[in-house]
């Protein structure tokens, strides 16, 4: 994997393992990338804050305190296996066709589609 890169990409479902919101499962809204090993990913109802807005009715924006997602390093969150539903690292494997895909490390099933 390039300087930089994550396994983790948008529309996976993840578990966070680390932080204030361990234990909750959610989808990557997106992965931000970064210097290398600061990668971090948003996901959907994890790791929420609070942003005290300024009305602007030009851009059609409502002032008051808006709820929403911020970014989470990559390392608390891992990937959630479709085929066995467990929380698992991430393996790489070479199909016949020349596909790299990604793998479940415990089942072995195919994480991409």
């Amino acid at each position: 994997m390039a300087a930089g890169q994550s396994s983790i990409r948008k529309n996976d479902n993840v578990l966070v393992i680390a932080g204030r919101d361990r234990g909750k499962r959610g989808r990557v809204l997106s992965v931000v990338p970064g210097e290398p090993g600061q990668t971090a990913v948003i996901v959907e109802g994890v790791n929420m804050i609070k942003r005290h807005t300024k009305a602007n009715p030009q851009k059609n924006v409502k002032g008051g305190i808006i709820e929403r997602e911020t970014s989470m390093h990559v390392a608390k969150v891992q990937i959630v296996c479709a085929a066995c539903g467990a929380a698992t690292r991430i393996g790489h494997q070479l199909l016949e066709d020349g596909r790299k895909v990604r793998v479940c490390r415990k089942c072995k099933g195919v994480l991409d589609k």
